[in-house]
């Protein structure tokens, strides 16, 4: 959704108070924010550009912001836990993803990560999601459509079973956010283009443990590594500067491989 577009109803829409704070809503006519310093009704975000400082009843300073995909796909309701932020940057990278591709992933869960690969192929690529819970589904396409404002042509939303949709689409890229994503390796081995790229996110080191089997048995896979990620953030207040006191440490292992003929 673009930045410079005044808030209309139906948008999200994040608001930031004077000490950082930070609430996601979607834009009603008649809907009202509220909280402990006082409330806002939505009809005097609509209209607004993002950047735009209101006030509340209270006098508080809110500032009115279109939400990064980052802000939204942490702070919106979910059915199913998201990848961070983080992991899903690092698996665009070493995903090796980009526009006019075709990519295969799954699950879908609550649309976090297929909103991410979505703007990554473009409006030129195509991007098949895969959820075997309708009822995760129905969550990710609303989540979706919210975000960008109306559903992606390049999104194609299936319920069902990812092994059974890969032989159909033949992909030039796989992701894989699954407890079992092994049982897809012998199906990407076969319908991956040469030097497509494999990638899968798992938590644990027996799954990660698994699947590494699985893609060494195929013998179609070189290139093949696992990684984690650690995020941790820094107080900067002039010349105090220190690491925050907490950070984001282990989420998950990514795991990408690369088919050879």
């Amino acid at each position: 959704m673009n930045d410079r577009r005044a808030f209309a109803e139906g948008h999200p829409c994040l608001l930031v108070d004077a000490k950082g704070r930070r609430f996601l809503l979607t834009l009603k006519a008649r809907g009202e924010f509220r909280y402990h310093l006082g409330t806002l009704p939505h009809v005097e975000i609509i209209g607004a550009e993002p950047g735009t400082v209101l006030l509340s009843s209270k006098g508080s300073e809110l500032t009115a912001l279109r939400p990064r995909l980052a802000d939204y796909t942490l702070k919106m309701k979910r059915g199913a836990t998201v990848l961070y932020p983080k992991d899903a940057g690092a698996i665009i990278v070493w995903g090796d993803i980009g526009p006019g591709m075709t990519v295969v992933e799954a699950g879908t869960g609550s649309g976090g990560l297929t909103m991410v690969l979505a703007r990554a192929v473009g409006p030129t690529g195509r991007l098949v999601t895969v959820e075997r819970r309708s009822d995760h589904a129905a969550l990710a396409e609303e989540r979706i459509a919210t975000f960008f404002g109306s559903w992606p042509k390049q999104i194609e939303l299936r319920v069902g079973e990812v092994e059974d949709v890969i032989p159909r689409v033949d992909p030039d890229r796989i992701v894989l956010d699954l407890p079992e994503p092994w049982h897809a390796v012998p199906a990407a081995a076969v319908h991956l283009p040469g030097g497509g790229v494999f990638t899968c996110y798992l938590p644990t080191v027996p799954q990660v443990q698994d699947v590494r089997a699985a893609i060494e048995a195929t013998g179609s896979f070189v290139e093949v590594r696992t990684f984690e990620l650690m995020m941790r953030d820094w107080a900067v207040d002039r010349r105090s500067v220190r690491p925050e006191h907490r950070m984001v440490g282990h989420t998950g292992f990514i795991t990408v491989a690369r088919k050879r003929l």
